[in-house]
């Protein structure tokens, strides 16, 4: 394209409140709708691919996806090392069910989805995300609100990944304590959970209320982080809470062999990366230790 570029912009508002936005250029706007839940738009952008904002919040992006899903994934089911039933809150795209179908020793995928617009307009326009994991046979796709689902269900699982939207909107629920409290009853003995905590520099206290509440929950309450470039501001925050004291500090050669008996195949995460992800800038431990 030469010249002066056209077509929609579509703003990032998550930090308008704060002076800052910033937004990307919808080349090709594929879908969307105001869901009973949330707006959502599909777009094409040409150095992202293609893009899903819900809310005016930027969710997935065809570039930079695998960074995330990966993060999410492959750090606590190889932390635990012998995973065999997972939960995943959110993630109607389906990028953390494929990353998790790759480990062929889990028997069992759970996946809570509030909007089924979301899985369903993902499959259709954004399919290589989910990469065919729907049609896992050992996936259970549940449509539900994922703080009532995980209150009223009595099944447990090794781990728990809760892939929720910035706390706004549908997505407030699954940060309040009363939530972290009912999925830690889910969780088997030595088993962790792995949430979403946004960008620590921009958003340093979300990622400081969900470790306070997991430093009353669990042994263990830290995050670790991955640098995703979608999401402006530094690297990301992952929360990690756990009564399992070993699990985050495992030799790199420890994690490499569990890496090469999963046998699978990655672009971001490495074991190294994995061990290295759980060393903390000091703003970073300073929001951790005074949470």
């Amino acid at each position: 394209m030469n010249g002066k570029p056209d077509g929609r912009w579509v703003t990032e508002t998550l930090y308008e409140g704060e002076g800052f936005t910033c937004a990307f250029r919808a080349d090709k706007v594929l879908y969307e709708e105001d869901t009973a839940e949330q707006h959502l738009v599909i777009f094409e952008n040409r150095l992202f691919g293609r893009m899903m904002a819900l809310d005016g919040i930027t969710q997935v992006t065809e570039r930079d996806e695998f960074i995330y899903h990966e993060m999410m994934t492959h750090v606590p089911i190889l932390a635990h090392g012998k995973v065999r039933r997972v939960l995943i809150i959110g993630g109607g795209d389906g990028g953390i069910l494929r990353e998790v179908a790759r480990h062929k020793a889990v028997e069992k995928i759970t996946m809570v989805e509030i909007d089924p617009a979301v899985t369903e307009f993902a499959k259709l326009h954004l399919p290589q995300v989910s990469a065919g994991a729907f049609d896992d046979p050992r996936l259970d796709l549940v449509f539900a609100d994922g703080a009532k689902f995980v209150e009223e269900t009595g099944e447990s699982y090794d781990v728990v990944i809760v892939d929720s939207t910035d706390p706004i909107g549908p997505g407030e629920v699954l940060f309040r304590e009363e939530f972290y409290r009912a999925a830690k009853a889910r969780l088997a003995p030595g088993g962790v959970i792995v949430t979403q905590n946004g960008v620590p520099f921009m958003q340093g206290a979300e990622l400081a209320s969900t470790i306070g509440k997991f430093r009353r929950l669990f042994r263990v309450a830290t995050c670790y982080m991955a640098t995703i470039p979608t999401y402006v501001g530094g690297p990301m925050a992952m929360g990690w809470g756990t009564d399992d004291e070993s699990l985050a500090s495992l030799r790199v050669s420890e994690l490499q062999a569990r890496f090469e008996e999963a046998r699978i195949s990655t672009r971001y995460y490495t074991p190294a990366v994995h061990h290295a992800a759980f060393a903390l800038p000091r703003y970073v431990l300073d929001l951790v230790e005074n949470a």
